[in-house]
């Protein structure tokens, strides 16, 4: 089968090439893969990996073959699936890592939705947000632009901060009471942080935060070091807490509510690129030069024209 591959010497350390077809375990359901969707930290790490390692979380496609064991969905239901080796012609998938794509949502549209959709809709459940003020960095990412609209859902008050007035276009229309650009206006305590930029930023942002409150530090997009000055992190009363996020464990029953959501009309999937596989390339450094608000989503060549 063809797939995406990590090869330091291709521009964004990938390229396209022959790669081995996935043996599936008992637990696992064969997938053809449709749709595949770049995530930016995968692209910009992807030299980290192996050479010849097939790269990528996110995909959409066709059950083929069943789970051995029973479970999960079967031969022929249209899925969604968040695990490793994804950007492939054929993957090998944890029945409990994918749920099936409603009727309504376009499989392109459902393959946007995994790594992204899922980090912010479990971040924001670490603390109750009904009423609450939600603080969004990097709203304008993938991340970002999902937790906007999920945090507006579960009732917060969603303040969406970008690097520039043009990178807040269409956040209000999402979900945002509010669009910063960087910190400036923020004047009142938050309750939950959604930091998707660490850097100098971080460090502002912990200043802002309640009493009791909590920042989810999701990515660093400023590639920067976070300094906080000396008993900064101290405080009298409820604890304020700065955590890592990097929850995947089962995750197939919350990309299913996520689904069901795009299904709904509640959650756009925000696909602001999309084309082929072979275009990869141009997708890669789209991401890396922040030119694209929200996903890219390559369609992928189907295995049968090999």
């Amino acid at each position: 089968m063809r797939a995406l591959i990590v090869d330091p010497d291709a521009p964004a350390s990938l390229r396209l090439a022959t790669a081995p077809e996935p043996q599936p375990a008992p637990h696992q359901a064969l997938l053809e893969i449709r749709h595949i969707s770049l995530n930016r930290g995968e692209v910009a790490f992807a030299s980290r990996q192996p050479a010849g390692t097939i790269h990528g979380y996110d995909a959409a496609g066709i059950v083929v073959r069943p789970a051995a064991d029973g479970t999960g969905p079967a031969a022929g239901a249209r899925v969604a699936a968040f695990g490793p080796h994804a950007w492939a012609q054929r993957m090998a998938a944890d029945t409990t890592a994918m749920a099936e794509v409603p009727a309504r949502v376009d499989l392109a549209h459902a393959a946007a939705l995994p790594m992204a959709g899922l980090t912010a809709l479990r971040t924001l459940r670490t603390q109750p947000i009904l009423g609450r003020r939600v603080l969004i960095t990097g709203a304008a990412g993938g991340v970002g632009r999902y937790a906007v609209q999920l945090a507006a859902i579960g009732g917060a008050h969603v303040i969406a901060s970008v690097g520039s007035a043009e990178r807040g276009s269409g956040l209000a229309e999402l979900g945002a009471h509010e669009v910063v650009i960087g910190l400036q206006g923020v004047d009142q305590p938050v309750d939950l942080i959604l930091d998707n930029v660490g850097g100098p930023q971080l460090a502002a942002a912990w200043d802002l935060l309640a009493p009791g409150g909590s920042v989810q530090n999701i990515g660093w997009a400023s590639g920067e070091p976070a300094v906080f000055a000396p008993y900064s992190l101290f405080h009298i009363g409820p604890p304020k807490t700065l955590s890592t996020f990097g929850d995947t464990r089962r995750p197939g029953p919350d990309l299913g509510t996520l689904l069901n959501f795009a299904a709904a009309g509640r959650l756009s999937p925000e696909v602001h690129w999309r084309g082929s596989w072979e275009r990869l390339t141009e997708a890669a450094q789209a991401l890396l030069d922040r030119r694209i608000a929200g996903k890219a989503v390559l369609d992928v060549e189907p295995a049968s024209s090999d």
